[in-house]
């Protein structure tokens, strides 16, 4: 199974555009999509080509492959546009015989971790800076921001293949960093 995960798209017109140019060339089974999709919000400055209408077309035309998760930007009228389901707090997945619980970070997050098991993985997005860590007793990964990244200012998103996590970088699909949870 192939996931591509991306965060943070902040009604960016530009990077919707790209995403799909990177859904289309890394040909995932799933798009996983950890929140702040349409809206900038107050703290962000808008980003390149702030369009929510032309994202939510562009989201809307791979409906049946998207899995998302609300963000702290999401509202009933985000919604309203979309045509899958993007109001639920969090999902699971199983991958490997591991709980990966996917959540914006804005509710849950390292300092106020889900419930998880040895080895479990936790995924969010809300920060905008990429991590991939083995903690131990569970994995964290965050695969940036694609519109509005903030650190070294790269735009991300992730992919996982055959057990291992792969962040990338949005402009050329170069990795940038890698994390496995096989153990």
């Amino acid at each position: 199974m192939k996931l591509l995960f991306a965060s943070d798209l902040h009604g960016s017109g530009t990077w919707a555009d790209r995403l799909l140019e990177l859904y289309q060339a890394e040909a995932p089974d799933k798009l996983i999509l950890l929140g702040d999709l349409l809206y900038h919000g107050p703290r962000n400055d808008l980003p390149a080509d702030y369009a929510p209408k032309h994202v939510f077309s562009v989201l809307n035309g791979l409906k049946d492959s998207i899995l998302a998760v609300r963000g702290n930007c999401e509202a009933e009228v985000d919604q309203m546009v979309l045509e899958f389901p993007v109001m639920a707090d969090y999902a699971a997945l199983w991958l490997e015989g591991r709980m990966v619980f996917l959540t914006h970070g804005h509710l849950f997050n390292e300092e106020h971790l889900p419930p998880l098991g040895r080895g479990d993985v936790l995924i969010h997005g809300h920060t905008h800076l990429r991590v991939a860590a083995d903690r131990g007793s569970y994995f964290f990964l965050n695969p940036g921001s694609i519109a509005l990244p903030k650190g070294d200012g790269i735009h991300s998103y992730m992919v996982y293949e055959d057990g291992v996590f792969t962040t990338k970088n949005a402009a050329d699909g170069s990795a940038l960093e890698t994390l496995s949870i096989r153990r």
